[in-house]
């Protein structure tokens, strides 16, 4: 039995080249599929704020309110770091030393990767955390083009989507457009415990570092916990990132037992413990799919989509899931129902 009905095939069309444009043009399309999930996420706080004003003005007031959080968030940010550069400085300096020493080798400690590989990894570290005024400069004009499709877009999708969405629904074929009223529902509950579930494991992972960094005995503790959450809240980052830095110090000092506090409960217990498990359970106990799937896409999402697959990822899964259930349920359901023919021919 044939469950895919031939007014598809125009649509699939469609939206096979849809997906072409959208990897061709990733760069800038990025910023537009965050400020849509974003702008999803924020949708009921504009319709709240629009009975009471103009939609144009509650979309304004949200968006501003938005880039002034954002601008907020980065200036406490660089006030952090700029109070800590002479530690941060320290921190890459006695990495960046123990590298360059000749009588230093990393596969003595069994460590597999070459230096210059490592010495790849210690500039990119010291560009976002000792000279990230430099690197914000050398990338001004993408941040900038970036950050401006970024507020446009949010802007017009809180304003326009609604619109946008109903205009689009009254020109698909009816199967399809039974299963976005379908979909619609779980679209929405994922992109919710996404962004939740992205804040709230960072705020975990600053109080869950606090014992960490003070097992560690470095002193301080709250900027390596601040770092390790920062760290976190940048899904292409990680708290993973701040641990292997601060692993990687202990390790160039010598200090045998930082490295294993590090690694054991640092880089395993309060960085890999949420990914693996806290994250995945949380995003999959809500859409109802199971932790491990919603891992894949997770992890998938963002190895392959880069920052925008922290929502593509699991929203790709979810959606995916749920569309094999409703196409599963209607090929059930048209099987289970009789022929009108047969029950005529059945009855004589």
């Amino acid at each position: 039995m044939k469950c895919i009905n031939r007014e598809l095939y125009p649509f699939l069309t469609v939206l096979f080249f849809a997906v072409v444009v959208l990897v061709l043009l990733w760069p800038v399309l990025d910023m537009v599929v965050l400020s849509a999930s974003l702008a999803v996420v924020l949708m009921p706080l504009h319709r709240r704020l629009s009975h009471s004003t103009h939609p144009a003005l509650s979309s304004v007031i949200i968006t501003c309110s938005l880039f002034i959080l954002l601008a907020v968030a980065a200036y406490v940010t660089v006030i952090i770091l700029k109070a800590n550069a002479g530690l941060t400085n320290q921190i890459f300096a006695t990495i960046g030393s123990w590298l360059g020493n000749p009588a230093t080798h990393p596969g003595a400690f069994g460590i597999t990767i070459s230096k210059d590989t490592l010495a790849v990894w210690l500039v990119k570290g010291n560009a976002l955390f000792v000279n990230y005024w430099t690197t914000l400069a050398d990338n001004f004009l993408l941040i900038a083009v970036k950050g401006l499709v970024f507020f446009i877009a949010f802007f017009l999708f809180l304003l326009k989507g609604t619109a946008i969405r109903d205009l689009i629904f009254r020109h698909l074929p009816q199967p399809v457009r039974n299963y976005c009223d379908q979909l619609t529902p779980v679209t929405v509950d994922t992109l919710y415990v996404i962004y939740i579930v992205q804040f709230a494991i960072a705020a975990l992972t600053f109080f869950i570092a606090i014992p960490v960094f003070y097992l560690l005995g470095y002193g301080n503790i709250l900027f390596y916990s601040f770092l390790a959450a920062f760290c976190e809240v940048i899904p292409i980052l990680g708290s993973s990132i701040a641990f292997i830095i601060i692993g990687a110090y202990a390790f160039a000092l010598g200090d045998l037992r930082g490295v294993l506090i590090m690694f054991f409960l640092g880089y395993l217990a309060v960085s890999a413990l949420p990914e693996i498990y806290v994250r995945p359970v949380l995003v999959g106990r809500r859409v109802r799919i199971h932790p491990v799937i919603m891992f894949v896409g997770l992890i998938g999402g963002l190895l392959t989509l880069g920052l925008a697959g922290f929502v593509l990822g699991p929203l790709i899964i979810v959606l995916l899931m749920r569309s094999y259930r409703i196409w599963s349920g209607d090929c059930k359901g048209a099987e289970e129902t009789p022929d009108p023919g047969a029950v005529q021919e059945a009855g004589l």
